[in-house]
């Protein structure tokens, strides 16, 4: 059951992260990168050690227990993640290793077979670069064309264009869900209503919503939606690529190898069902397990209540920083989730994140793999902040004291 924001019970959460009890360079380190990557509770780290000390095994092919027990165990992550996206069906998730992985996976197998030359790709203006190189490859192979959906000032997709991109009638939209560098919440309900009226496929980024915003695939309509597990609580190099099963038939396998296949001899093969076709060798067995123990533990807490903390907290920084001389909120969008990225005047992003390192308090500097929108901004970069389940209103507004100092040191 999901409890309320006014019984947050964030002294207990915060007590399943022991890396957040450390100091850094004789400080409280305070943890506000979390849009790069969350810290991890320790239920996920025990499933890897539980994992590795009790049923280690190769899956799906061996009839002795310990290759059993694990491949129950890697399926059942398979059947949490169908539940958590609200999926018809569990041969519609695939597993992979994140977010970058899962869209080249699409971009390599559907694209290159649907693709040709002269059709049209609609990336929005909020890309992370692995929402963008990808097509930008396949557009090149392919003589097809990109268009980009801009960015307003403050930081919301410019839907009046992408209603005018529409009337070209791409054969692929693809758009961010949250954006990372701005957190901008889209209107990915209304985006696909309107791309699948122009009858194109829909592919969302959902890399920074699964651990902020509840996703219901059903109601958003799309064709393929990908994530990582690293950004939601759980281990690096894992992620989830769900695709309508339609589609998934229809398109080719990706890596060959061994689990991807029904039959083979030397003159040729055939593929396996779905979801294997895409699941060629042995996989990240024990980071999956520990993917699914990280979608129990937020479901636990509950999306919303994660959400609406962070949104509080998100508040919150804002109109401290706002106080400060200089400050520059860059992307105010009216639905953001818990990011918050700024300047101040014209010190450099890497300045200010050195200053704050000094004082205990992680952020991230640069670019955010978001070197075109950066450019829109006519800026090179940002200072990042973003938030996660664990995090205080006493950390942000220490935080905040601290951007005020380094901004004082800098000025």
């Amino acid at each position: 059951m999901t409890e309320s924001i006014s019984t947050y019970p964030i002294e207990r959460i915060r007590s399943e992260f022991p890396i957040l009890r450390q100091e850094v360079r004789g400080r409280p380190l305070i943890y506000f990168d979390n849009a790069a990557s969350s810290q991890k509770p320790v239920a996920v780290v025990e499933s890897l050690r539980e994992y590795y000390n009790h049923y280690h095994s190769n899956i799906h092919r061996g009839v002795h227990h310990l290759a059993q027990l694990a491949t129950e165990a890697f399926e059942a992550t398979r059947d949490k993640v169908q539940a958590h996206l609200h999926a018809k069906a569990r041969e519609e998730v695939i597993f992979t290793a994140g977010t970058t992985d899962g869209i080249n996976l699409v971009a390599q197998t559907w694209g290159r077979k649907n693709i040709g030359k002269g059709d049209l790709i609609v990336i929005s203006g909020l890309e992370h670069h692995s929402n963008l190189v990808p097509w930008q490859m396949l557009a090149e192979e392919k003589d097809a064309a990109i268009a980009i959906i801009p960015a307003l000032e403050n930081g919301e997709l410019d839907l009046e264009t992408y209603k005018q991109l529409l009337e070209r009638r791409p054969k692929l939209v693809t758009f961010n869900h949250v954006s990372n560098s701005l957190g901008t919440i889209n209107p990915v309900v209304e985006m696909t209503r309107a791309a699948k009226a122009a009858d194109a496929i829909v592919l969302i980024d959902g890399a920074q919503s699964i651990p902020h915003v509840q996703v219901d695939l059903q109601s958003i309509g799309c064709d393929f939606y990908v994530f990582s597990g690293h950004k939601a609580y759980g281990p690096t190099g894992t992620g989830v690529l769900w695709g309508r099963k339609e589609l998934l038939e229809s398109m080719p396998p990706w890596r060959g190898g061994g689990e991807m296949i029904a039959d083979v001899s030397y003159e040729r093969s055939t593929w396996n069902e779905l979801p294997y076709k895409f699941e060629a060798g042995t996989p990240n067995i024990a980071d999956v397990v520990a993917l699914g123990v990280a979608i129990d533990w937020i479901n636990r807490i509950g999306v919303a209540a994660i959400g609406a903390h962070e949104a509080m907290l998100t508040q919150r920084a804002t109109d401290g920083l706002k106080s400060i001389s200089g400050m520059r909120i860059i992307g105010e969008a009216k639905e953001k989730a818990g990011v918050v990225s700024f300047l101040i005047g014209d010190q450099h992003p890497y300045d200010v994140g050195t200053l704050l390192d000094q004082m205990g308090i992680a952020v991230r500097t640069g670019h955010h793999c978001t070197q075109p929108l950066m450019h829109h901004f006519g800026i090179a970069g940002t200072v990042r902040a973003s938030f996660a389940a664990y995090n205080t209103e006493q950390e942000v507004d220490q935080f905040v004291a601290a951007t005020e100092k380094a901004a004082g040191m800098l000025g």
